[in-house]
């Protein structure tokens, strides 16, 4: 690699390259739920990556969303290391009338620009500046902002195969980097009863949303606030029509805990609820779930980032938890030290006026590819 500091100029020089860059991918819209939008996008994001790096991606289609591979070179000694992006966003077609690209005040914006689409530009850029990108393998996922359905599998294959996987989601504030997310858990509690009239024998039947009512308070008193495990009943249904006892209920529960033991724990508890109405019965449904990543899957990257900032004179890092979940929790779930948080300094994310500080664009590219660097010269 050239020297640390030629490598932070080559970069600093590149940041109109980079800025353009954010624009294409920003304007090529890419909501999640649109398959063909996000197939759009996938071929705009690996002209990007074969544009800098000189290798075309493997394009890999699964339940009709598209993902992108590229596998550099060898890795026979094991030390290969995963670089982890998505190019899915959650703005739906149509979000640039609203909020356009455009660059002022040191800012970029635009739909999907802090996450994590200028994440993507930092990482391809980096490997740019990299002499050997052997051992370097890069997945763009294109359905992350729904909770990984088709891209899972792919993810901890590349993990389970890596030495290191760094995650390229948006900063916390401030640029910290993320060394702690929350696991997230899905249910739906489902409660079955035995619809009558309710106007002319409603005691012949099993309320199933008297029910449900109960459980839902139950539910929420499983929530410990800021500091602990949060449970959320959040979707509720009930009934068919206004004269008829509901036979049917339901509710959508979003669980976040802090560690594995807390969704354990967690999941017991909801299992265990009963319901208070006579004649009625409960069935829990568990849907997609995130691993938490524990600042133990961290903590030896985090300081090698800190390190390797040292190196490069930016300011030192902090690092923060945080309660939303992203690839790098499946991850770091098969075992793969993992940090996250190591794209695009800025804030809004999936909120009207989202931006990029672009001044900070080569400096975190520097900086992951100072730590594939570091990964690839540990000792064997």
């Amino acid at each position: 690699m050239p020297s640390i500091e030629a490598a932070l100029r080559s970069l600093t020089d590149a940041l109109p390259g980079m800025v353009d860059d954010l624009g294409t991918l920003v304007r090529q819209e890419s909501p999640s739920a649109d398959l063909a939008a996000v197939a759009a996008s996938a071929d705009v994001v690996a002209e990007l990556g074969e544009r800098l790096t000189g290798q075309a991606p493997e394009r890999i289609v699964a339940d009709g969303r598209t993902h992108l591979r590229w596998r550099f070179g060898d890795a026979s000694d094991g030390r290969r290391v995963l670089l982890l992006g998505h190019h899915d966003t959650v703005w739906p077609v149509g979000s640039l009338t609203e909020h356009p690209w455009q660059v002022h005040d040191g800012r970029a914006y635009g739909p999907g620009c802090f996450d994590m689409k200028a994440g993507l530009v930092q990482l391809f850029h980096a490997l740019s500046v990299l002499p050997s990108r052997d051992g370097v393998t890069v997945l763009v996922t294109g359905d992350e902002e729904v909770g990984a359905p088709s891209s899972r599998g792919l993810i901890q294959q590349e993990a389970r195969a890596g030495a290191a996987a760094f995650v390229l989601e948006a900063s916390a504030d401030g640029g910290a980097l993320k060394t702690a997310r929350r696991g997230v858990s899905h249910y739906e509690v489902r409660v079955r009863g035995r619809a009558a009239h309710a106007g002319l024998e409603p005691w012949n039947g099993a309320n199933a949303g008297v029910a449900l009512a109960h459980l839902v308070v139950g539910l929420a008193d499983l929530d410990e606030g800021p500091h602990g495990p949060t449970v959320t009943p959040t979707v509720l249904a009930a009934g068919t029509t206004n004269n008829t006892v509901p036979a049917d209920a339901s509710v959508h529960v979003d669980v976040r805990v802090a560690s594995a033991a807390d969704r354990d724990r967690i999941d017991a508890a909801i299992r265990d609820l009963d319901p208070v109405v006579p004649g009625t019965a409960v069935d829990v449904r568990a849907g997609w779930a995130h691993p938490p990543l524990e600042p133990s899957a961290t903590a030896e990257l985090f300081a090698l980032a800190q390190r390797a900032a040292g190196e490069l004179g930016l300011e030192p890092l902090t690092g923060a938890s945080v309660g939303g979940a992203s690839d790098g929790n499946i991850a770091a779930g098969v075992g793969t030290p993992t940090l996250d948080g190591l794209g695009a300094v800025g804030a809004d994310a999936h909120a009207p006026g989202e931006y990029v500080e672009v001044a900070h664009l080569p400096r975190r590219a520097a900086l992951l590819a100072r730590l594939v660097e570091l990964v690839r010269d540990q000792p064997r």
